[in-house]
């Protein structure tokens, strides 16, 4: 399943989000948008969990201001 998140500090790297929840499952990716001019990050990525259950469990159960104290915004991303 794959995982929106959202209002991420953006000094927030690749391990510390996949870290934070690897913690539920299984993560197969972690990545972070970044802006097409600047390479820095836009505060967004998405997360890739290949268990359901385990995903529904890391957008429910991690913690909100688990990375760099912001309320994380955290939601199941649409379908491609």
């Amino acid at each position: 399943m794959k995982i929106f998140v959202g209002n991420m500090s953006k000094e927030t790297s690749e391990q510390q989000l996949r870290d934070s929840f690897e913690k539920f499952g299984e993560v197969t990716s972690a990545n972070i948008l970044l802006d097409k001019e600047s390479g820095k990050s836009t505060g967004f990525a998405f997360v890739d969990m290949p268990s359901d259950d385990e995903a529904h469990t890391a957008i429910t159960g991690i913690n909100i201001r688990a990375l760099a104290g912001r309320p994380l915004e955290r939601n199941k991303g649409k379908k491609e």
